[in-house]
């Protein structure tokens, strides 16, 4: 796992700015959306709250959702959807933040090396961003879609990623653990209700080596992804 941002170039603001959107914005302050794509990137592995970046950067709410439709447009940023079907019951169904580049986000908060990466304070969020992103762009990269989603109730049950194929449901929790304990998997229990059967799922976490917690889940070492 490569999280190191070092060596990116550190106008990668402004050239992000003026060759990959500058056609899409006019009359934006450059130094203004940067401060809103910085307050983007503080915010991966959450759920979307388009008011917060708004008020961070002062801006209004609508050219908030404009800004990060733009973003999402230019492959910068991509949305993680909620799993629903009628027979799962209080679904929370705001969508989740990630960036495509995790080496981006490493940049734009200031963690700038791997003891920080791996012990600040929105380590774990970095972490997610790295695994979902790299597992949609292994998808990608062989010319497949995939179908992800992650799931989250109001009775307080939460999985990290979904990946919907051949007519199953994978569960997968990210976790920064060397030693994952079986109670991670406990809201894989909750695709139970879901219309379409339940695969295989996983635990990525920071274990060195391939293992299992039952025949259902295995333990998979994020430097495999």
């Amino acid at each position: 796992m490569n999280l190191d941002p070092s060596g990116l170039d550190r106008s990668y603001l402004q050239t992000y700015i003026q060759r990959d959107i500058g056609d899409m914005l006019t009359r934006v302050d450059s130094l203004q959306f940067a401060d809103f794509v910085r307050a983007v990137a503080c915010r991966v592995g959450q759920l979307l709250n388009v008011h917060d970046i708004a008020m961070d950067v002062n801006v209004t709410d609508d050219t908030a959702r404009r800004w990060l439709s733009i973003m999402e447009r230019s492959g910068v940023v991509f949305f993680l959807r909620p799993y629903y079907n009628n027979l799962l019951k209080r679904m929370v169904k705001t969508p989740k933040l990630y960036f495509f580049d995790t080496g981006v986000v490493a940049y734009l908060t200031r963690y700038m090396t791997s003891d920080i990466l791996m012990n600040g304070a929105i380590n774990g969020a970095v972490l997610e961003n790295y695994v979902v992103a790299e597992i949609m762009k292994s998808y990608a990269n062989n010319g497949l879609e995939c179908v992800a989603h992650y799931y989250r109730d109001h009775d307080g049950r939460e999985i990290d990623l979904i990946i919907e194929r051949d007519g199953r449901l994978h569960p997968i929790e990210i976790k920064k653990t060397a030693s994952p304990p079986s109670e991670l998997t406990r809201a894989f229990r909750a695709l139970d209700s879901a219309s379409v059967p339940r695969g295989m799922g996983a635990v990525v976490c920071t274990k060195q080596e391939l293992s299992a917690i039952d025949r259902s889940t295995a333990v998979v070492p994020v430097w495999t992804i």
